[in-house]
């Protein structure tokens, strides 16, 4: 088997692994069916991981990297100011979460209600995760902060962890209640409200 279709697998076995993950949770995704929806056999799943908990953390990995290039699109457009960025960021979320119809969540906080404090491995790679998320919010608040959007009496850091604590617990209710309001509320006390200078 070449390189490239190693590569192949690999990804496939980690986009089905977040579309598992996310429905069934860690403990109720099986190899065997990922596997099966991949189309490799079982035993082969060990020549790409070296065990299930590995492959979850390295999922982590994977699931975040498309949400950090979405928001580096919003925030690397120069004729687009900070704050509407953001809000156009976080308004593509919401879009896409009415069309999944409220289900999935955020598979970090997903994860990290799961099995946060009993896998080593996977919390270190959803810290990371959630650092590496946060540190791009950071980003485009403290550019909201420069370009006079945003209040500078805190710390564009502080500004991020709060807001990824928010929406965190902003999309548990999501679920619950079917509903975007949550989310959208976060954004508008947040982002229009708390946050501006």
């Amino acid at each position: 088997m070449s390189r490239r279709d190693v590569k192949e697998i690999r990804e496939k076995l980690l986009d089905e692994g977040v579309l598992l993950l996310m429905e069934q949770g860690y403990h109720g995704t099986g190899l065997q069916e990922l596997v099966q929806k991949v189309g490799v056999p079982k035993g082969s799943f060990y020549n790409y991981f070296p065990s299930k908990e590995e492959f979850s953390a390295e999922v982590v990995r994977h699931y975040i990297d498309p949400f950090i290039r979405q928001l580096d699109a919003h925030l690397s457009r120069a004729d687009v100011a900070a704050d509407v960025a953001l809000r156009n960021y976080f308004d593509e979320l919401i879009v896409e979460t009415e069309r999944k119809d409220f289900k999935g969540g955020c598979l970090l906080g997903n994860l990290i209600g799961e099995i946060g404090d009993t896998s080593e491995l996977c919390q270190t790679s959803l810290r990371t995760a959630v650092g590496r998320y946060r540190e791009k919010l950071r980003e485009g608040l403290a550019r909201g902060q420069r370009e006079g959007s945003f209040r500078t009496d805190i710390d564009a850091k502080d500004m991020a962890d709060f807001l990824v604590n928010v929406w965190q617990g902003a999309l548990l209710r999501m679920k619950i209640e079917r509903s975007v309001r949550p989310l959208t509320q976060v954004c508008d006390m947040l982002l229009k409200g708390y946050f501006r200078a």
